[in-house]
C-alpha cells in the first residue's frame, strides 16, 4: 500500500504524506538482503517473521536446532582466544568504526526496525542513537575500564598487587523483540571489546535487525566467527544458549528471567537480567503541568508503550490533577498513528496478537470494574491489525489487572494524591523497580524524592531518556526488575573475570630474620596497629 493510499490513522490530525513513505516491505526486505544477512546462520529448519503493520510475512529464516546452537558455540569458542589476544585499543577501534557506519547507514536499519516492530520512525531512531552512544562510549573508555589496576598489598612495599581483567569466554545473549537493535548489539558491544565472543538469540520476529547489526560490525572489523546468531523458538533455543554460555545476558519478562537465572545458577555461570516494570511517574504540586503533560506522552506512548522503562502509572497531586489531565488527554487524543516508513507518525503498532490481547483485556477489565476512559480505549484495525489507540484510565483500583500487572502497551492509569509520602508509598507498592519519573520545579526536592524511590533509574522532569542515554552511568532494575547493570563501568566489567596477582618481595609472609612464631605474631600485630594509626586502607 502506498502512502497516498493509506487510511487516515487519526481522527483529528492525519499523518501528512511523505515521499519516502511509499516504500513497501518488499522494497526493503529483498531475497538478496535476507540471503546476505542469514549467511552463516546455522539452521536445519525454516521459520519466518512478519510485519506488525499488516501481519504479512517478511522473510523466511533459518531455524536453529539444539545441535545448531552447540555448533555456534564451538565456532565462537574457537575464535574467541585469538580475539582476546588482540590489544584492547584495536578492539575498541572496531566499535568506533561501527559508530560511524550506524550513523551513515541508519536509513537501512530504520526501515528494518519499523517493519519488524511496527514502531514509528522517531522511536526507531532512539535505537540508532542508543547504539551509537554506547559504541562511542566503550570505544573511548574500554581501555581505561579494562587496564590493569594496582592495589595496596598485604605488607606495604613488600607485596605488589595487580588486578587483571580477563574475558569470560563466550557470552550467551537472549535479546527481546521490542528494541531489536539496542537490546541486541547494543548489549553485545561491551562484551566484544572486553575480548569475548557472543552467541546471540534474537527474537525471531525481529531477527533481521540483529543480523543487519552483526553484518555492520563485521564490516567494521569484528571477526565474523566471534559473533554467532541462532534463531528459533524461545523455549527450544533459549535454554540451549544458557546451557553452553560462559555468561548469560537476558532482557525480557520476569517469569522467563527467573528460568534463565535458575539455568545459569545450575552451571555456576554469571547472569545479568533486565526484566519487567510497572514504572511510575510522580507529578508534584509545583510541577510545570504543561511540560509534565508533554513529557507524559513521551514517557507512556513511545514505541506504543512496549518499552521496559516506559511509564504505566501516573500519580498527580490533587491540586494540579485537573489541569494536568486536561492537557495530557488532549495531547494523547491528538497523537498521529501511522505505518509509513518515514518520519511523521507519533505512534506505531503493537507488535502482534499477544500484546493486543493483553492491552484489550486490561482496558476492558478496568472499564467493567468502574475505571473511566479519558482517551483511547479502542483498537484501530483500520490502521493495521495490531494498532490500539493510546489510552488513559482514571479510577483504577487494586482489583483491576491493569493496576499491578505489566501491560506493555499504550495504556496508563492516572491516580491522584495529596501528600508526597503518599505518592512515594503508592509508587513503591509494586514488586518491580526498574524506572521512575519525578516532575517538580524544585531540583533539590526532585533529587530528594528520587533517592526515596527503589528503582534502578529515576528521571527528573523527563520520562526515561536522560537516565538511559547517560551511558557512563549504570542502568538496570531493582527487586523483580532484574540483576546486574548495563552501561558504564558495571556494564563492561560484568563480561570479565577479575584476577588478583600478588607478588611478595624481599621477605616472606612467615617467620623470618630469626623470629620464632611468637615473635612473628607480635611483629605482625604491631604492624597492623601502625597501619591503622597511619590510615592505611
Amino acid at each position: 500500500m502506498t502512502d497516498a493510499q493509506a487510511p487516515e490513522l487519526t481522527r483529528t490530525n492525519p499523518l501528512a504524506p511523505a515521499p519516502e513513505g511509499a516504500r513497501t516491505a518488499a522494497d526493503v526486505v529483498t531475497p538478496e538482503l535476507v540471503a546476505a544477512l542469514t549467511k552463516g546462520v546455522g539452521g536445519s529448519g525454516r521459520t519466518a517473521n512478519h510485519t506488525p503493520f499488516t501481519g504479512e510475512k517478511l522473510a523466511d529464516l533459518p531455524e536453529s536446532t539444539p545441535e545448531d546452537v552447540a555448533r555456534a558455540f564451538e565456532r565462537a569458542r574457537a575464535a574467541q582466544t585469538a580475539w582476546a589476544a588482540v590489544p584492547v585499543r584495536r578492539r575498541a577501534a572496531v566499535l568506533l568504526r561501527f559508530h560511524d557506519l550506524v550513523l551513515q547507514r541508519q536509513a537501512e536499519v530504520l526501515d528494518l526496525i519499523q517493519l519488524e516492530t511496527g514502531k514509528a520512525r522517531l522511536h526507531a531512531h532512539e535505537e540508532v542513537l542508543a547504539v551509537a552512544v554506547a559504541a562511542r562510549h566503550y570505544g573511548r573508555r574500554a581501555p581505561a575500564y579494562l587496564r590493569p589496576r594496582r592495589h595496596a598489598g598485604a605488607l606495604p612495599a613488600l607485596t605488589k598487587v595487580t588486578e587483571l581483567r580477563h574475558p569470560r569466554g563466550v557470552v550467551g545473549q537472549i535479546a527481546p523483540w521490542n528494541y531489536p537493535l539496542e537490546l541486541s548489539v547494543g548489549d553485545a558491544l561491551p562484551a566484544f571489546v572486553a575480548g569475548n565472543a557472543v552467541v546471540m538469540k534474537p527474537d525471531t520476529e525481529t531477527a533481521l535487525t540483529a543480523l543487519w547489526a552483526r553484518d555492520l560490525l563485521v564490516e567494521a572489523g569484528l571477526p565474523a566467527e566471534v559473533f554467532q546468531v541462532v534463531i528459533g523458538d524461545g523455549p527450544v533455543v533459549g535454554p540451549e544458549v544458557v546451557r553452553h554460555a560462559d555468561y548469560v545476558s537476558f532482557t525480557g519478562s520476569t517469569r522467563t528471567g527467573r528460568e534463565v537465572a535458575r539455568g545459569a545458577a545450575g552451571r555456576l555461570v554469571g547472569v545479568s537480567l533486565e526484566l519487567g516494570g510497572k514504572n511510575a511517574m510522580l507529578v508534584l504540586e509545583d510541577a510545570d503541568v504543561e511540560k509534565a503533560a508533554a513529557g507524559a506522552v513521551r514517557a507512556c506512548f513511545s514505541s506504543a508503550g512496549q518499552l521496559c522503562i516506559s511509564i504505566e502509572r501516573i500519580y498527580v497531586h490533587a491540586s494540579v490533577a485537573d489541569a494536568f489531565l486536561e492537557r495530557f488527554a488532549a495531547r494523547t487524543r491528538a497523537l498521529r498513528l501511522g505505518t509509513a516508513l518515514a518520519y511523521g507518525a507519533e505512534m506505531g503498532s503493537l507488535v502482534g496478537p499477544r500484546q493486543l490481547e493483553t492491552v484489550e483485556r486490561h482496558v476492558a477489565d478496568a472499564v467493567e470494574r468502574g475505571a473511566k476512559l479519558l482517551a483511547g480505549g479502542v483498537a484501530r484495525p483500520d490502521a493495521g491489525p495490531y494498532f490500539y489507540e493510546p489510552t488513559i484510565l482514571e479510577g483504577v483500583t487494586d482489583d483491576m489487572a491493569v493496576c499491578d500487572e505489566e501491560t506493555f502497551g499504550p495504556v496508563v492509569a492516572v491516580h491522584r494524591f495529596t501528600s508526597e509520602d503518599e505518592a512515594i508509598a503508592r509508587a513503591e507498592a509494586t514488586p518491580y523497580g526498574l524506572n521512575s519519573s519525578v516532575w517538580t520545579r524544585d531540583a533539590r526536592r526532585g533529587r530528594s524524592v528520587a533517592a526515596r524511590l527503589r528503582t534502578g533509574t529515576v528521571n527528573i522532569n523527563e520520562g526515561y531518556a536522560p537516565a538511559y542515554g547517560s551511558v557512563q552511568s549504570p542502568m538496570g532494575g531493582m527487586k523483580d526488575s532484574g540483576l546486574g547493570r548495563r552501561h558504564g563501568l558495571e556494564g563492561i566489567l560484568k563480561y570479565t573475570e577479575a584476577q588478583t596477582v600478588a607478588e611478595q618481595r624481599l621477605l616472606p609472609m612467615a617467620p623470618s630474620l630469626g623470629m620464632d612464631d611468637r615473635a612473628y605474631a607480635e611483629f605482625m600485630t604491631r604492624g597492623l596497629r601502625l597501619m591503622k594509626a597511619f590510615r592505611f586502607r
